[in-house]
């Protein structure tokens, strides 16, 4: 007589089922963080504010000259003159300012770690408050390191930048400013200069 032997069926181990149960768990958890973040309004890269961008000389060249071209608009960065302006806000109609190249000097600035706020009359709903909002936030700081300058030819009211950075701004928000100049003053090629 022959016995029949029953098929034998694996079970699965049980380290196979918590191994399994574990991976799905981890997945699911890891899934969860990503979605449940809310999307950044700010770029931050670096411990910096505001999206980066390339620099290819830091070189001085020959004042009236043009600077450019720069890979922002205004500019964040790049070839500049060997002098620089002080500290302040700038309406544009100041005698020393009227010249044809204001980016050569400002670009110094941003070369020693300033912060500049270009600002756009007429992209904003009312140019007063907006100069006024500025300058409340530049007076926070003392001023250091802080210059407010006009800009015709961008798309935004308010630009912020410092050297290699730059944040556009629809909406004007003093939080936003306030925190563009604490975190990218000084962070520049030379900052211990004035």
């Amino acid at each position: 007589m022959k016995i029949k032997k029953k098929k034998q069926t694996r079970k699965p181990s049980t380290t196979l089922w918590m191994v399994s149960i574990l991976s799905g768990l981890i997945i699911v958890f890891i899934l969860a963080l990503i979605f449940s973040q809310p999307p950044k309004a700010i770029p931050v890269s670096g411990g910096l504010m505001g999206t980066e961008v390339r620099i290819d000389s830091a070189d001085h060249v020959v004042e009236g000259s043009d600077p450019g071209p720069y890979y922002s608009n205004p500019p964040a960065g790049g070839k500049h003159y060997a002098n620089d302006w002080e500290a302040g806000f700038y309406t544009g109609d100041e005698p020393d300012v009227q010249v044809a190249y204001p980016e050569g000097y400002l670009v110094h600035n941003l070369e020693h770690g300033y912060i500049i706020f270009w600002y756009n009359c007429a992209l904003s709903e009312n140019c007063e408050v907006l100069k006024s909002q500025i300058q409340s936030v530049m007076d926070e700081f003392g001023s250091v390191k802080l210059i407010a300058f006009p800009w015709a030819d961008m798309d935004t009211p308010l630009t912020l930048v410092s050297w290699g950075r730059i944040l556009p701004l629809e909406t004007i928000d003093q939080d936003i400013m306030r925190q563009f100049v604490q975190t990218n003053r000084n962070k520049a090629p030379e900052p211990n200069m004035p």
